[in-house]
């Protein structure tokens, strides 16, 4: 053991002898320590170098280092530079692969340390030897799992994904970010998030409140309108995560942007769609309840009517009393007026189609309409005669469109101008506008008065639904209108904007061309007829005792029914029966279930049916003659001529 040195001894200490320094080499595992003569000759080995590399001290020593080397080192001259640069610059340090005895591999950090004399003579080389195979691996499969991560950020192109620093300014941007934006990695890193926004949330900060969110909340959510580099704009679903160090401090956020446009308009199609089944199902149900209404009211003036007219009919000419018999009859005509409007709308009345032309129909009505509107009014037609013809009720189709010009006039009390257009349009179908493909006939009315907000046009056409004031209108007009066009397979369609008037267009369905003969409004003088013996039939007593009074002062002799079950009983018992009178709607059998039972015992006994219902089921409507309620005596006895002739028609 060398003699302890000055420095050692004047701290107090007792120096490290060389046994103990060599039991401290021994004693690292995890280096592996050992000394090369100048010329790079291995001088000694401890046990760490041993388990490293796989050689026993005897096996090693005396042995040159670069066996420790690949092939492709040592054939680069990389253990010759290795020594050259620790002796030129006192100091290497260097990773790379290295050789075990048995050829395997393993991924080192070397330090080499040039040892000299006090004389500075180079005594070798101190050989240091860590193995970091396994930090290497773990360091390449972390790189590896980044680039992975890189690569699929950079290949997601439905989501914009990129970096904000805290102050906002773009910091990465993937493939997905430039197809939604337009803006390449170029032209937006260094740039502020907030040109994405319009113009109106810039205005109103809105890009400082979303990072503001994410740094205080942990997380922004939202969808809005964002702008893309040519300055179109795509509704966006956007989400603002702040990225934080391990000790908190902000780094900046993360940032997820997707175009949902095609989402939202399809949410918004469904919603329209969704709207559109509700308000069809509610007017149905309305249409249901009025139907209902407007039939019972049917039945009731029906006997109003009839009684009046027949009380009339048996008062002297001179009696005072006729000037309000009367009078009640023109209240229950107006009555039978309402009646026929609601059930227009519930697409319950009669119609009586025929081939007719727009344009004609318009042109016969000016004059009408210049007596309507007065002078402050004035009237633009535009219905070209080249227009295809349509399959309509003619005097219903006069009303509806009586009915959408003083609504117009009714809307301009200042007077102005009432455009009356027809245009042919091919339809195609939309959710928004239900409608069959096809070719119609849009008749429009548009007028330039106050308009209707967004509620009033949605209950337009319900009925008694009306903005006018108490007696200047029933709510049964747009009503009449809109029921009309569905049964004729069409639509009315509004359009209004409070201060810049309303655009009414009824679509009609283009004719398939074959003609439809109608039938006169005006009942026409009956021809003589002898006495026949009837059966009326009819659940309400009302107007079961009413007919049978028209019939018996026409002359007939006239059994009663009050069900469909008595009748045929009473059919039975009858000596002779020439015609059955019918309601349709009665309890337990309906009017075309009596009418089938009838048939199977009397096939050719003749049967009119009285209804204020358009639609019968199984077709009946058109094979049996028909009778509209409410009637009067002389639409009655019309109708039986024209049944005992064997002639069907439904006058009235």
């Amino acid at each position: 053991m060398s003699a302890p040195s000055q420095k050692a001894l004047a701290s107090g200490r007792e120096p490290i002898d060389e046994g103990s320094f060599r039991q401290l080499v021994e004693g690292v595992l995890d280096y592996a320590a050992y000394m090369l003569d100048p010329a790079g000759t291995v001088a000694s080995w401890n046990s760490s170098a041993e388990r490293f590399k796989g050689y026993t001290a005897a096996e090693i020593i005396g042995s040159h280092f670069s066996c420790f080397y690949t092939e492709e080192d040592r054939c680069s001259g990389l253990p010759a530079r290795a020594l050259e640069i620790a002796l030129r610059e006192g100091r290497l340090e260097h990773e790379g692969w290295r050789v075990r005895k048995d050829g395997a591999r393993f991924w080192a950090h070397e330090g080499m340390d040039a040892i000299r004399a006090s004389d500075g003579t180079l005594l070798g080389f101190a050989m240091v030897i860590r193995d970091l195979t396994r930090r290497r691996a773990a360091g390449e499969e972390l790189r590896r799992n980044l680039e992975e991560f890189r690569l699929l950020v950079q290949s997601v192109t439905d989501y914009g994904i990129y970096m904000l620093d805290p102050e906002g300014n773009v910091a990465t941007w993937n493939a997905g970010a430039q197809r939604i934006k337009g803006y390449t990695q170029e032209e937006i890193v260094g740039q502020h998030f907030s040109r994405f926004y319009t113009e109106e949330d810039r205005a109103a900060g809105a890009p400082q409140r979303a990072l503001a969110t994410a740094a205080h909340e942990g997380r922004f959510e939202n969808e809005a309108w964002r702008v893309r580099k040519d300055g179109t704009r795509f509704w966006a679903s956007i989400v603002i995560d702040p990225v934080r160090e391990p000790d908190g401090t902000l780094r900046g956020f993360a940032k997820v942007t997707r175009d949902i446009t095609e989402r939202r308009e399809a949410q918004l199609e469904l919603e329209r769609a969704r709207e559109a089944l509700f308000q069809s199902q509610k007017m149905e149900a309305i249409g249901q309840l009025t139907g209902g209404v407007a039939h019972d009211f049917n039945n009731l003036l029906t006997a109003v009517i009839g009684s009046l007219e027949l009380v009339r009919k048996r008062l002297p000419a001179a009696d005072r009393n006729l000037p309000l018999i009367d009078n009640a009859m023109q209240a229950a005509r107006r009555g039978a007026t309402l009646t026929q409007r609601m059930l227009a709308f519930a697409r319950r009345q009669e119609l009586d189609p025929e081939l007719a032309s727009v344009a004609s129909l318009v042109g016969g009505m000016t004059t009408l309409f210049d007596h309507t509107l007065g002078p402050s009014i004035v009237l633009d037609v535009d219905c070209p005669a080249s227009l295809p013809p349509v399959r309509v009720d003619v005097n219903q189709l006069e009303m509806a469109l009586l009915n959408l010009v003083v609504n117009a006039r009714d809307a301009m009390p200042r007077g102005g101008v009432i455009a009356i257009s027809a245009r042919e349009i091919v339809n195609r179908p939309s959710a928004s506008f239900p409608l069959p493909a096809g070719r119609y006939v849009r008749l429009s009315v548009r007028d330039q008065g106050h308009g209707m907000d967004a509620a009033t046009l949605a209950r337009a056409t319900e009925p008694f639904f009306t903005t006018k004031g108490v007696g200047k209108g029933t709510g049964l007009g747009l009503s009449m209108v809109h029921g009309l066009a569905e049964q004729l397979g069409g639509r009315l369609h509004l359009e209004s904007v409070p201060g810049a008037g309303t655009t009414a267009s009824l679509w009609i369905p283009v004719a398939g061309g074959e003609d439809v003969p109608s039938n006169a409004s005006e009942p026409t003088p009956a021809p003589e007829t002898t006495p026949l013996h009837i059966l009326a039939v009819d659940d309400d007593a009302l107007i079961l005792v009413n007919t049978a009074a028209m019939l018996e002062d026409l002359g007939h002799e006239v059994t009663t029914a009050y069900s469909g079950h008595e009748a045929l009983a009473a059919l039975e018992r009858m000596e002779r029966v020439d015609l059955v009178v019918t309601d349709q709607a009665m309890p337990g059998m309906t009017g075309t279930e009596l009418i089938a039972e009838i048939r199977r015992g009397h096939p050719d006994l003749p049967i009119l049916l009285a209804t204020g219902y358009a639609e019968l089921p199984n077709g009946e409507s058109s094979t049996v003659p028909r009778l509209n309620k409410p009637f009067l005596q002389a639409h009655l006895d019309q109708a039986i001529a024209e049944v005992m002739r064997g002639r069907p028609k439904s006058p009235g």
